[in-house]
């Protein structure tokens, strides 16, 4: 609950747009949009990351000795409604201060966050996943099997999700078969950004245990595409590199 000294969350989540709008720059939103692609649904203020971050920063000392876990949600659900990409990924950086006590409910407003558009790119599911999804499996391990259905979602970002959520714990060495097999389960995903997650989940995972990677990648990598490839033997020596791309160069290097 909060007191009469601190915001709502809905009027924080106004204030802070406000904030991010005094912040923006035109020249930064059109740099930022280079890295999406013309068909997403993306709107950039051209607040920069830092700035972002910095700004998570002061609302949370400005609201964390009244604010609870419930409150966090709230703001993170006021500013996932924004259209700006910004808005909606200071509301998962304020949320994120409080992943120590997350409740496993959370999980589900994931899933309706999602599925209703309100993260709907790269750049907001790849803060979304690593900020709230990825505590919630450690701090509810039985909540794994469920995002990991999300794989088999139409939406690429329910499948997204699933796998960047389990990069920090990979690199870590942690839930390793867990990683293995989604990206198995993965292998003929038709989207170019889970091919670049895929890879990227699996040069995590190698961190700990390249002898792993390697077995996987000589097993798997023929069905492979090249993207998940590259990106899998980035931390591989450059010899071992090219007698890996060539070791799975066929039939997935069309791909």
């Amino acid at each position: 609950m909060t007191t009469q000294r601190s915001p709502t969350p809905q009027k924080a989540a106004r204030d802070a747009r406000a904030r991010l709008r005094a912040l923006a720059s035109p020249e930064v939103a059109a740099g930022g949009r280079k890295f999406f692609k013309q068909g997403d649904s993306v709107r950039l203020l051209g607040v920069r990351a830092p700035q972002v971050r910095a700004l998570a920063g002061e609302l949370y000392r400005e609201v964390k000795s009244a604010w609870h876990v419930a409150d966090a949600v709230a703001f993170c659900d006021a500013m996932s409604r924004a259209r700006e990409l910004e808005a909606r990924v200071l509301g998962v950086l304020l949320l994120g201060r409080y992943r120590r006590v997350y409740e496993r409910t959370l999980l589900r407003r994931v899933e309706q966050w999602i599925r209703q558009g309100r993260f709907a790119n790269w750049a907001e599911i790849d803060a979304l996943a690593p900020g709230v999804v990825t505590p919630l499996i450690e701090r509810f391990p039985d909540l794994v099997p469920r995002v990991t259905r999300w794989t088999s979602s139409r939406n690429q970002w329910m499948r997204r999700a699933a796998v960047v959520s389990l990069v920090l714990p990979a690199r870590r060495g942690e839930k390793l078969d867990v990683a293995y097999r989604v990206v198995r389960g993965l292998l003929d995903d038709r989207e170019d950004l889970m091919h670049k997650a895929c890879g990227w989940l699996l040069r995590e995972a190698g961190k700990t245990d390249m002898a792993r990677l390697e077995r996987f990648l000589l097993q798997y990598g023929s069905r492979m595409p090249r993207t998940s490839v590259r990106y899998a033997i980035e931390r591989f020596p450059e010899r071992k590199r090219k007698q890996l791309l060539m070791e799975t160069k066929t039939p997935a290097s069309s791909r």
